[in-house]
């Protein structure tokens, strides 16, 4: 590979950061944020949910629309969109102030992730496609082991300056990982070049993944709220030490992202993620069972291995899926994923009220269910009907 491939693969890879650093950065500052707005846990809680749901809903069009004007010039713009947004949310005097700027946030992100996991997909050999995966799910998952422990740290001075850090994150990147080309379908023979429809990205197999993700984050990523909880209830962390915890599952993913990645492209992804899945299904109960904190950190970091296996599995079946609109497909799924992590507090702290343990435990009967739609995903053809 040449130097040249090398920075523009490194660049991709940064691109896919931001992400989950944006939306797991205020899980361990629930507590803060509930102090300085003076809002109960659960309204706290919103922090999350308003920079989901956005995240989440625009990513139905924000691949095809970011395939139509340029996937270049789309991710620059969402990139400084979302700088600005930090810098509002940390300057924000008032709750509602707060959720609008982590509302744009959301919006300018679901412009960033889908068109860079397409151009890097692109810009990969089938045959290197699952390391590529692998290891930009482990990019992804730095996010997630980034994204609380500098809340945790800045929790513990100001919560404000997360904002401000994620802030400075998304100008570099902004300049430095704006995809290198556009993509555009071509029609048989190689005639002229199509534009993207979104109809194309919704093909079988997109559903399928579509279903497999919402399913893989809102019992396994989503869940990472709760874990904090029960590690300040129970063993009374605090914001820093509960930030260590929940990167804990991150670091596992960035570890074996790659090799997972590896293992996807001598097995097969359907078999690698099927095997994340139910390891799932043992780790996620034991969360509500351990004794003491440094259990729960170890069950949760085997935890974040068996997810780099989902998603590295996962990950290749989604730029797989439709081939005509890849960034289309990818966003799609992405609008799913990410709305499984915003309907995840929700669900698992009622849960969580009304016994810990049943939140864990209903997870872990989740990730059965994800074992059967991935598989379902793999059979799905990628053409549409």
């Amino acid at each position: 590979m040449s130097g040249e491939s090398r920075a523009t693969r490194a660049a991709l890879y940064a691109g896919g950061f931001i992400g989950p650093f944006g939306g797991g950065m205020v899980t361990v500052l629930i507590p803060e944020l509930r102090d300085a707005f003076d809002v109960s846990s659960s309204t706290a809680s919103l922090a999350l949910t308003s920079y989901l749901v956005p995240f989440a809903v625009l990513q139905l069009v924000s691949g095809t629309l970011g395939e139509r004007f340029g996937r270049r010039r789309a991710t620059r713009v969402a990139f400084v969109v979302y700088a600005l947004a930090s810098l509002w949310a940390a300057a924000a005097g008032g709750f509602g102030v707060f959720l609008v700027a982590r509302a744009v946030q959301g919006a300018a992100n679901a412009f960033t992730t889908p068109l860079v996991l397409a151009a890097l997909a692109d810009a990969t050999e089938d045959r290197d496609l699952g390391r590529a995966m692998g290891t930009f799910a482990a990019v992804q998952t730095a996010g997630v082991v980034g994204a609380p422990l500098v809340g945790g740290l800045a929790g513990a001075l100001d919560y404000r300056l997360a904002f401000v850090v994620a802030a400075l994150a998304a100008l570099v990147l902004a300049w430095k990982s704006a995809p290198p080309g556009e993509a555009r379908a071509a029609t048989p023979g190689g005639a002229a070049a199509v534009r993207p429809r979104l109809r194309d990205a919704l093909t079988s197999r997109t559903r399928w993944t579509a279903g497999a993700a919402f399913l893989a984050f809102f019992a396994i990523t989503g869940l990472g709220v709760v874990v904090a909880l029960r590690a300040g209830d129970a063993f009374g962390l605090g914001p820093t030490a509960r930030g260590l915890l929940l990167a804990a599952f991150g670091a596992a993913g960035v570890v074996a992202g790659r090799p997972a990645g590896d293992l996807t492209d001598r097995r097969g992804a359907v078999a690698v993620a099927v095997c994340g899945a139910l390891a799932c299904v043992v780790l996620l109960p034991l969360l509500g069972l351990t004794g003491g904190a440094l259990g729960l950190g170890l069950v949760w970091l085997a935890t974040g291995v068996a997810s780099a296996l989902l998603w590295a599995g996962l990950n290749v079946l989604t730029v797989g899926a439709a081939p005509a609109n890849r960034g289309g497909a990818v966003s799609v799924i992405g609008a799913f994923k990410f709305a499984g992590n915003a309907l995840a507090p929700v669900c698992w702290l009622a849960l969580y009220d009304a016994g810990s343990e049943l939140a864990f435990a209903g997870a872990g009967a989740v990730c059965l269910a994800l074992a059967a739609v991935v598989v379902r995903a793999g059979g799905a053809s990628v053409s549409r009907a």
